[in-house]
Formats: C-alpha cells, sequence, structure tokens
C-alpha cells in the first residue's frame, strides 16, 4: 500500500470511528452521510472494528419503506484512560471508559514530599481505582495528568509549580510510565479545566473562553476561536506571574509570582493576620466575613479588586466572550458577587463572570477528553484534520459526580 493509500485509510478509519462515538448507535447509511464515504469503504471498516474489539451490532433500525439498518454503536469498556488531577493540596485520580464515562475515583492529599513520592502516589491510586471498580489494569491504556506549572515536552518536567517540590528536577512523564506501564501525556491542569468546562460545563459552544482556578495557587486555562492555547514553552495562563499584586521584582515573586502572593490562599491569610494578628485560614477569613467582621469583609474585598484585574488583563489580550472560575478560593460566591461589582470599574465592556459547573472535577473531565483524543490518534494514526477533539456530544454523557 502506498504511503498516500495508508493515509487516506488512517482519516477513513478515524471518520468513521468518530461518527460512530458523536451519533451511534448509527447505521452504515448514516456513516456514509456523514463522512461521504462509500458504502464498501464503510462495511469493511465497521468489520475491521467489530473484529478488534472497539464496535459493536445493537440492534436494527426502519427505513423509510419498511427495510431495516444494522446500526453499531463504540464498545466503551473496550479500553480506559487514567484521568489525573494533580495539586498541591489533593491528587484525584479517575478511570474514564471510551465514552468518557467518569466513574471510578480515588482521592489524597498530595505527598508533601514531592517528586518520585507523588509518582508512587499517583499509580497507587490508578491501580485501587481501578481494582476497587473491577476495571482491568491491561485495559487502562493512556493517562493524562494535569498538573499546576508548565510541563516541559522534551524533558518531561513540570516547571513553575512551587506547591509541589521535585517536579522541576525529574523527567515525571518518563517516571510515570515507568509505574502505570502505559503512555503518559502531561498537561497544564488549568487548560484541562478549560476543555472540561467547553465540554461539559459552562462553556458549552462558546469558542472564546478562560478559565481561571484560585486556590493554593492561581492559574488559567485559555481557548480562542475553539482552540486551546498553550503558548511557546507550554506556560500559557500562568496567570500568577502577572507583574503586579506583589512587588514583580522581589525574588520570592520570580518563585510562586507577584500576583499569587496576593490573591491565592497564602497571600488571603497574611494580609488577613496582618490587619488583624490574628492568624486565619482562608475558610475561616470567610467565615468572618459572613458573620460581619469588617477587617474579613475588606481582605475579600482587596482580593476581588486583584482578581478583576487580572480578568482585565486577560480580556484586553484574548477578549473571551466568558470568564470561568473556579478552585477552592474561586467558586465562593462571596468572591464571585465582588468580581461581577468591580469589573465594571476596572474594564470599559461587559464580562460574562460564572461559577465552574463541574467544580473539582473539571480537570477530570478535560483530562479524560484529552486522553480520548490521544487515544483516537494513537489507535488510527491519524490527527484529527481541523485539530479539534471529537467527543461524545454533552447530553450523551451521564456525568456523574463521585468521590471525595
Amino acid at each position: 500500500m502506498s504511503e498516500s493509500l495508508r493515509i487516506s485509510r488512517q482519516f477513513s478509519q478515524r471518520a468513521v470511528m468518530e461518527a460512530i462515538v458523536q451519533s451511534g448507535p448509527i447505521s452504515r447509511a448514516s456513516i456514509a452521510k456523514q463522512t461521504g464515504l462509500s458504502k464498501q469503504t464503510i462495511s469493511e471498516i465497521v468489520r475491521q472494528l467489530e473484529l478488534d474489539g472497539w464496535v459493536q451490532e445493537t440492534g436494527r433500525t426502519s427505513g423509510h419503506i419498511g427495510r431495516t439498518a444494522v446500526t453499531y454503536e463504540l464498545i466503551p469498556d473496550a479500553a480506559y484512560i487514567a484521568a489525573v488531577d494533580l495539586g498541591g493540596t489533593k491528587v484525584r485520580v479517575a478511570i474514564a471508559d471510551l465514552a468518557c464515562q467518569v466513574f471510578a475515583e480515588e482521592v489524597a492529599p498530595t505527598d508533601k514530599r514531592g517528586g518520585k513520592f507523588v509518582v508512587e502516589q499517583i499509580a497507587s491510586l490508578c491501580w485501587l481505582a481501578a481494582d476497587h471498580n473491577g476495571i482491568p489494569r491491561e485495559r487502562i491504556r493512556i493517562a493524562v495528568v494535569g498538573a499546576p506549572g508548565a510541563p516541559e515536552e522534551a524533558t518531561g518536567r513540570i516547571l513553575l509549580a512551587p506547591n509541589i517540590p521535585g517536579l522541576d528536577t525529574m523527567d515525571v512523564r518518563s517516571a510515570l510510565e515507568t509505574a502505570l506501564g502505559f503512555d503518559v501525556s502531561l498537561e497544564n491542569d488549568v487548560n484541562l479545566c478549560v476543555i472540561g468546562e467547553n465540554w461539559l460545563g459552562q462553556g458549552q459552544g462558546i469558542d472564546n473562553l478562560a478559565y481561571i482556578a484560585v486556590g493554593t495557587g492561581i492559574g488559567g486555562g485559555l481557548m480562542v476561536g475553539g482552540q486551546l492555547v498553550r503558548g511557546a514553552g507550554n506556560a500559557a495562563g500562568e496567570l500568577g506571574f502577572l507583574p503586579f499584586g506583589a512587588d514583580p521584582f522581589d525574588p520570592e515573586s520570580l518563585r510562586s509570582g507577584a500576583f499569587e502572593r496576593v490573591v491565592a490562599s497564602m497571600g488571603i491569610m497574611e494580609r488577613y493576620e496582618k490587619r488583624t494578628g490574628i492568624a486565619a485560614t482562608v475558610p475561616a477569613v470567610f467565615e468572618r466575613a459572613a458573620s460581619g467582621d469588617p477587617d474579613a469583609a475588606e481582605i475579600l474585598d482587596e482580593t476581588a479588586r486583584y482578581l478583576a484585574r487580572g480578568i482585565g488583563a486577560i480580556a484586553a489580550i484574548a477578549n473571551p466572550e466568558k470568564v470561568i472560575l473556579g478552585g477552592s478560593i474561586g467558586l465562593r460566591e462571596e468572591l464571585i458577587s465582588r468580581v461581577k461589582t468591580f469589573m465594571p470599574q476596572c474594564f470599559p465592556y461587559p464580562i460574562q463572570i460564572e461559577a465552574s459547573a463541574l467544580g473539582a472535577h473539571a480537570a477530570i473531565v478535560g483530562a479524560a477528553a484529552i486522553g480520548l483524543g490521544q487515544l483516537h490518534n494513537a489507535l488510527f494514526g491519524a490527527v484529527a484534520p481541523n485539530s479539534r477533539m471529537s467527543l461524545p456530544p454533552a447530553e450523551a454523557v451521564s456525568f456523574r459526580e463521585i468521590g471525595k
């Protein structure tokens, strides 16, 4: 077979598979209408997909004049994806099937020792999730790991992640592949969040979308024209390093970021203690503000003003239609309402600002989406021509909030 024929065959396989993913159960005649491929080509491809265990017959459908046609659908448990959300305080591991149904999950506090200990922890949680749900380990074909910071493709390191030590000095990807025994893809965690929200959350159908996570740190994910923006070094969206808030020329700002130092959890706690002389956790600051503590209320006002400035910086460059807030702090309605109040005072045109619909599961859903796309690439040897991921329609996915 010539190279051009081989590539054409791969794209045909992918087109048929994606028609089944998007519209199954679906007949061969309907696949032909969607793809433009001949019925003979489709029959050959479907037969091979059946033999390889990826699709199955599901029944028959009536035609317009009484004829019936065999319909096909994806076999969801033919392979699995491990979706990992590695945070500064928690690591969440879930297993998703080929229909992107997320149903097996384990959560634990992130190992404070970082580095290889976190790698071992991820592998352990992955096997725990699989074993607890009767998922054969050999059917897990790929893992997508979302982590704070900037994964470096050439070295497998994760840079700009000061809350988890050791990730910038080791090949995290290779270590995980050795521990798990299958391919691993590293991605920025907030990039996964914006993909998840674009698919199943607040950003459905929105091509220009921003996601900002505020918690232990702060990060942003950005979609422009329906495409994820990663940047030259995979560091697009590292909002913590916006050069305002704390002094950007302070050496500490080169480690954790001037903006992160004031708007994330440590900044909130430090400003409250400096103002009152009382040490308090972030939840306690919110509780005190709700109880009428004027100092706590002013700290939240300051935080919201900073966040409004950060959103304004993104909007001035990328012009998103909507900004979604997530993370343990970003999801707080007390903060979101303040940001909505302050935005018109510092930015000239309206911006939709909403809380994440997926909450703590946004990165998991995004990781499952990335994993499905990469699994398709690996299986069929062809990247989607428009670089967009082909995912099951949102209405066909019965995502359930599970776990802790």
